[in-house]
């Protein structure tokens, strides 16, 4: 078999860049190593730039994002007992919008389908190959069989646990990581949203997320040990704890319901460079991990969609290497700049083990000043609506 990328991984970022290439005339397989339901069936955060959104709507998938699709002007902190707005759509000229990755997927699995993609499901044994040769190929078996298929290039979108970044030697590529001393509870509830934007709360107890789906869906965070399980916590618990966390005008207007899902997510920040070697692209979780505060990590993963599918147009309609010479260095001055962000969101926000009071006094002014300040408004919402690409 011979294509011309070859895209490990069937989440969202390979589907999108699959999509993208598609429309350009460019052909793609997708090779996925679980079956589609159970991709499907990952819950992920559903916050999107709208750098995504222009993303989708170029790939032509953006029509129930639009139809279904919560827009949201701005978002809201809370700490102390009190809370405060920020104007997403005033200070950064534009809003975000809430729209599950799990539709995200469904609607580019879709439009795989309509356009006749190859997608190869339970792919087992994938071996990347000749990666800094003019000849790459991938190896493969699925269905009981053995396939060998060449190609130009290979996109690793196999995410952090992946093969792709494992096929660049050692001693070719940097690592950075910080990993955190907490994690996040989250339950998901057939329950009405607490507020019509998200709720971010900072309190004694610890960090606390309001969220949602939709309308009749919401989805609830708290902040947890790392040595918790989710069989720890009943849902009578989580709700008297998600409760004394946000401020009382909150608190009382909760609607609680059984869990539908319940399970905890440690944090970490993690970036590896390059994100090229040879014939082989990381993109998305497979370079790089923020911690959700903020919900960074697939629209991060969208900006690496973002330069590589124009770098690899510009190689194939102009005969130019500049743009995939190049994706690694434009790729990482935006993911750096997304990891500066989730990590400060984060340290505004959590309880760390071991604070002393003047730390603690230290995070409380700082977000008094997000509260009072309009320069750091403006700085939070450019960030949180999405950096240019």
């Amino acid at each position: 078999m011979r294509t011309q990328v070859v895209i490990i991984g069937g989440g969202p970022s390979g589907l999108l860049l699959g999509q993208l290439l598609h429309r350009a005339g460019i052909d793609a397989v997708v090779l996925e190593r679980k079956t589609r339901d159970y991709v499907l069936g990952r819950i992920r955060a559903g916050i999107i730039e709208q750098g995504l959104v222009r993303l989708m709507e170029e790939a032509g998938v953006a029509g129930r994002l639009h139809a279904e699709g919560f827009v949201h002007d701005g978002t809201r902190i809370a700490f102390g007992g009190e809370m405060f707005h920020i104007d997403l759509a005033r200070l950064a000229g534009a809003p975000v919008t809430v729209y599950g990755q799990t539709e995200i997927t469904r609607d580019l699995y879709d439009a795989r389908d309509a356009a006749g993609g190859q997608t190869i499901f339970e792919a087992q044994d994938v071996a990347l190959h000749g990666l800094e040769g003019d000849h790459p190929f991938v190896t493969l078996t699925a269905g009981g069989q053995s396939l060998r298929i060449a190609c130009d290039f290979v996109a690793g979108c196999d995410g952090f646990h992946g093969i792709s970044r494992q096929a660049i030697p050692l001693s070719a590529r940097q690592e950075y990581e910080k990993t955190y001393p907490f994690g996040w509870l989250g339950i998901l509830s057939r329950t009405p949203p607490v507020a019509d934007e998200l709720i971010y709360a900072n309190s004694d107890r610890g960090f606390a997320l309001c969220s949602m789906r939709n309308e009749n869906l919401s989805r609830y965070y708290i902040q947890c040990a790392l040595s918790d399980s989710p069989s720890d916590w009943t849902d009578d618990a989580f709700w008297q704890e998600l409760r004394r966390r946000l401020p009382p005008e909150v608190a009382d207007g909760l609607v609680t319901g059984p869990s539908i899902d319940k399970s905890i997510a440690p944090l970490r920040s993690f970036v590896t460079e390059p994100m090229r070697w040879g014939r082989l692209f990381l993109c998305g979780d497979a370079a790089h991990i923020v911690p959700p505060t903020g919900a960074k990590g697939l629209n991060t993963a969208a900006s690496d969609v973002h330069y590589l599918h124009q770098g690899l147009r510009q190689f194939y309609e102009e005969a130019d290497p500049e743009g995939i010479d190049r994706y690694s260095e434009r790729a990482l001055l935006r993911v750096w700049k997304a990891e500066r962000f989730s990590w400060w969101f984060s340290s505004l926000l959590h309880v760390y083990p071991h604070m002393s009071g003047f730390d603690r006094r230290m995070q409380q002014a700082e977000i008094a000043f997000l509260r009072d300040n309009e320069s750091q408004q403006r700085a939070f919402a450019e960030n949180y609506v999405g950096l240019p690409y």
